[in-house]
């Protein structure tokens, strides 16, 4: 099993934005050093005293200039907020900066009015599943030179480090998306921490619809990832406390209450008492949105969730309140993983 990470650089309480991107950053190097498969950055806007990462392209930057090999990502661009042809130039610029490690995850989402209307996006879409499709497919055509000769775009030339690169992921949690996702050919990341129970149907139309031949640079086969929140520490009963802060978040999410990351006891005072172990094995059709365990514990869960979705590679987030917790957490999963650097 190959495992990643997308982080969301959490501004916690007392802290910077500053501090976040130092931590992010850190994370970053400790994944490489860990024989993690890639590190990706997510892209959420307004809430900046929770989340720092509003700009994926300026921290991976960053980050490949921190890190040596491991490959860096976004995880999402929100592509109906943008032009495809800026977000194709931006990423092969990227790619030309950190040549073969850059990953272009596109994914979409709408936010907070005010926050959409100042990033110009027009939220009343006719059709927003086609709108989607053709921007995921003017961004990839782009960058893999798959305009049609006679094309106005045709000929526009991108300032990369080769054919084929950067490796584009279309992201999702939705049927919808998989199926863009198939039609192009393009790799499938699936957020089984937005809508878990759709995970098997997505991929399934993903694989149903996949066409190799849309593009010819993506992969031959079907290659999909699934993305969990989950949080780990020596026993299942520590790594359920970690979770806490997870649980939370959710159910203010359901209040309105967006980006927030409350620490442990404040969460578990919220939530009248501290969750459950998440029980191994599952039963039969349980997807939880976020999961937790013992290295051991969390090792299983991942292979009874990538088992019921034919895939082999994983990408970890987790709403951990302390930066050390973070840390162990990812360290305490490689060890079960039995993750070597092999790049």
């Amino acid at each position: 099993m190959n495992l990643s990470i997308v982080d969301l650089a959490p501004v916690r309480d007392g802290e910077s934005a500053t501090e976040a991107y130092e931590h992010t950053t850190e994370l970053a190097r400790v994944a490489e050093e860990l024989g993690y498969e890639r590190f990706w950055v997510a892209e959420h806007h307004g809430l900046a005293d929770s989340i720092a990462s509003t700009t994926p392209e300026v921290l991976i930057a960053h980050l490949a200039a921190k890190t040596d090999d491991i490959r860096v990502g976004s995880g999402t661009v929100l592509l109906n907020h943008y032009s495809p042809f800026k977000v194709a130039e931006t990423f092969a610029s990227l790619d030309g900066l950190a040549p073969g490690r850059v990953d272009l995850g596109l994914g979409r989402a709408t936010g907070m009015p005010e926050v959409d209307r100042a990033l110009g996006t027009e939220r009343r879409k006719r059709n927003p599943d086609q709108d989607h499709r053709e921007k995921v497919e003017a961004a990839t055509s782009h960058l893999y030179d798959g305009f049609e000769a006679g094309h106005p775009y045709a000929d526009i030339q991108l300032p990369r480090s080769a054919d084929d690169v950067p490796e584009v992921w279309v992201l999702g949690s939705s049927p919808s998306s998989a199926e863009i996702a198939g039609e192009l050919g393009l790799r499938y990341c699936f957020a089984a921490f937005i809508r878990p129970r759709l995970a098997e149907r997505a991929f399934e139309t993903y694989r149903n619809s996949f066409d190799p031949s849309a593009f010819g640079a993506g992969p031959d086969e079907p290659r999909g990832m699934l993305a969990v929140n989950a949080a780990c520490a020596e026993t299942d009963e520590e790594a359920a406390r970690l979770r806490a802060t997870a649980e939370a978040s959710y159910e203010r999410m359901q209040r309105g209450v967006v980006g927030s990351l409350p620490p442990v006891e404040e969460a578990i005072d919220e939530l009248g008492g501290v969750p459950e172990p998440t029980p191994s094995p599952l039963p039969d059709g349980e997807w939880p949105r976020s999961i937790s365990g013992s290295p051991e514990t969390l090792s299983d869960l991942f292979e009874q969730l990538t088992d019921r979705v034919g895939v082999d590679d994983v990408i970890v987030q987790n709403l951990i309140a302390d930066h050390e917790d973070v840390i162990r957490s990812h360290e305490l999963l490689a060890e079960a993983a039995e993750l070597t650097v092999a790049r």
